[in-house]
C-alpha cells in the first residue's frame, strides 16, 4: 500500500475498506464482520496513540505508526520463522498468496481475485492463485457448441 492504513479507511456502516495502491489507484473491499469485529477487539486493547488514526502501530515503545511500509511483511515473517514454516515467498506477500488460493479454492473466478487483490491482468492473478489446472478443470463449464 502506498499509505499506512487508518481508521477512516474503514466504513463501517458500509462494510467495506477502503485500500489504497500503486498510483493512488483506490479501491473498496467488503469488510466481513468476524474481520471488523478483529479489528474492534484490537483497536481496544493497543496502546492508544493520539498522534495519528493509524490502525496497525509498534507494540513496543516508541508506540507509533510502522517506519516504513515492511512492517506487516516483518511480522508475518517472524510468525513464519517461529512457526517453522518454509516458503519461497516471504512476509506479506505470503498473505496475498493463500488468499488467492483459498478464493480459487472457494469458486472464486479469477477476475473477481484480481479486483481484491488489485491486479491489472489475469496472468498476474493466476500466478498469485497458483491456479491447479485439476482445480480449474473441475469447476470449468463447457463450451455450448462442444455439447
Amino acid at each position: 500500500m502506498s499509505r499506512d492504513f487508518g481508521v477512516g479507511d474503514i466504513e463501517w456502516e458500509a462494510g467495506t475498506l477502503r485500500v489504497s495502491g500503486k498510483g493512488r489507484y483506490q479501491v473498496r473491499l467488503p469488510l466481513p464482520q468476524d474481520v471488523g469485529d478483529s479489528i474492534l477487539e484490537y483497536l481496544a486493547c493497543r496502546v492508544l496513540t493520539r498522534e495519528c488514526d493509524h490502525v496497525f502501530v509498534r507494540n513496543i515503545a516508541p508506540y507509533r505508526p510502522f517506519k516504513s511500509g515492511d512492517g506487516v511483511s516483518s511480522a508475518v515473517r517472524c510468525a513464519m520463522k517461529r512457526a517453522g514454516i518454509v516458503s519461497p515467498a516471504k512476509g506479506a506477500h505470503v498473505l496475498r498468496h493463500t488468499a488467492a488460493t483459498q478464493m480459487l479454492r472457494h469458486g472464486v473466478p479469477l477476475d473477481q481475485i484480481g479486483l481484491v487483490l488489485r491486479h491489472r491482468g489475469i496472468d498476474t492473478t493466476a500466478y498469485y492463485a497458483k491456479a491447479n489446472v485439476n482445480l480449474l478443470k473441475e469447476i470449468a463449464q463447457p463450451w455450448p457448441e462442444a455439447l
